[in-house]
């Protein structure tokens, strides 16, 4: 399963839109928050491709929640903003609620700098950010999950 993970769009819907035309054969597409409005526009744009998204603490308005806990292709995987979790200050308490929740993999935002990392058992990615990246480049992430195993990758927009 090849997974398109973004976030922090912020209002960028030319990077959103060129993320997800850039891999139309994605299985699915996560939005990490800060950008569900344009992240929704896609949607309309490609209504028969499937998605996921949280809401970041910039979805104003927003009734989605800034977490979710989802099964894809027999994992647990926690999507968040990750603003909830303190993880511009440090990714303890969200490695914690992953472990908690018996997640194999965590996704987030909020920090705007793109992360990847294997820590005992537990993936864990922030795509970094499609608008405004503090480190680097806009980004954004693959997650492919398959019989053999777990793969992240950054990739620049």
């Amino acid at each position: 399963m090849r997974i398109i993970v973004m976030s922090d769009s912020h209002r960028n819907f030319r990077n959103v839109l060129r993320v997800v035309d850039r891999h139309p054969d994605a299985d699915l597409y996560i939005h990490l928050g800060d950008g569900e409005r344009e992240f929704e526009s896609v949607q309309d744009l490609y209504p028969d491709r499937r998605y996921l998204w949280v809401a970041g603490n910039c979805d104003f308005g927003s009734d989605t929640a800034s977490s979710d806990l989802v099964k894809l292709c027999g994992k647990s995987v926690l999507l968040t903003h990750g603003h909830t979790y303190y993880v511009k200050q440090s990714l303890s308490e969200l490695k914690s609620a992953a472990r908690i929740c018996h997640a194999h993999i965590a996704l987030y935002g909020h920090t705007h700098v793109a992360h990847t990392e294997y820590d005992n058992g537990l993936y864990i990615m922030n795509p970094g950010s499609l608008s405004v990246p503090r480190q680097g480049g806009a980004s954004y992430g693959i997650l492919d999950i398959t019989s053999q195993g777990i793969m992240t990758n950054i990739v620049e927009v």
